[in-house]
């Protein structure tokens, strides 16, 4: 059976590997992201791709709009945006609170807000019963980082998640989280994977080496299936055993 499937953060790294995925499986999938230009460039075969910035409530509501025209029941939503404002431009201010209060905002926007908000835009659209959601959460929400703002933005997933599960409970749709590791092949650290970070990350693994986005996309797979519809507010860590140590 074909379903209808919508990807935030489509168009690279893990989202794009799920979206290969799903789409494999002859599955309808909407790529959303906020460059049109990497949308198009996906290569997913038969995808369809809507640009938003999905921190913005207006650019939202166009979404859902867009989604209720072309697909009217959503079977699986994936929250795969985010990142942890490396790329982003910095605050113009030599006022260290005002650095902060960018970096917590910036942070809480792009990872916890798109979710947030493209959720409740389409949880009336979920599939009922048989509907998922799936959100993309870090191994930073279990250990913290240097960066503290972004840990704490996926670790706000984790309730909302839960809250969530107890909601839509009830009309047969699942909620679960995935919190990945290390995981190459993406855009999240920029310029700034070193060798001898990359190196280190691998060193916390029980199985020596870096995720890949297929390694999440398959979780994510799997979740989304029928065999996966007793699951429910879980979060499922995908890093090779890195969050327990050695």
């Amino acid at each position: 059976m074909t379903r209808n499937v919508v990807i935030s953060g489509g168009g690279t790294g893990i989202g794009l590997a799920a979206a290969h995925a799903f789409a494999g499986d002859g599955d309808r999938v909407l790529l959303v992201g906020r460059r049109a230009e990497v949308l198009e460039e996906a290569g997913v075969p038969g995808a369809l791709t809507y640009a938003a910035d999905l921190s913005r409530p207006r650019s939202v509501r166009g979404l859902e709009r867009f989604v209720a025209a072309e697909f009217g029941t959503v079977d699986v939503l994936i929250h795969s945006a985010g990142g942890a404002g490396y790329l982003e431009p910095k605050v113009d201010s030599e006022e260290p609170l005002d650095v902060v209060l960018h970096d917590w905002t910036l942070n809480f926007g792009l990872n916890t807000l798109t979710a947030v908000l493209l959720t409740e835009a389409l949880k009336d659209r979920l599939a009922d019963p048989g509907g998922r959601v799936l959100f993309l959460s870090s191994i930073a929400a279990y250990r913290g980082t240097g960066r503290g703002a972004y840990a704490a933005s996926k670790a706000a997933l984790h309730p909302y998640a839960h809250a969530l599960a107890r909601q839509l409970g009830p009309r047969g749709v699942t909620v679960n989280v995935v919190a990945p590791g290390y995981i190459e092949d993406t855009e999240f650290f920029g310029d700034a994977m070193t060798e001898e970070r990359r190196a280190q990350r691998i060193a916390e693994t029980l199985d020596g080496r870096a995720g890949t986005p297929g390694d999440v996309a398959a979780t994510l797979h799997w979740l989304a299936s029928h065999a996966a519809g007793h699951i429910t507010s879980q979060i499922i860590q995908v890093n090779g055993g890195a969050e327990r140590g050695h």
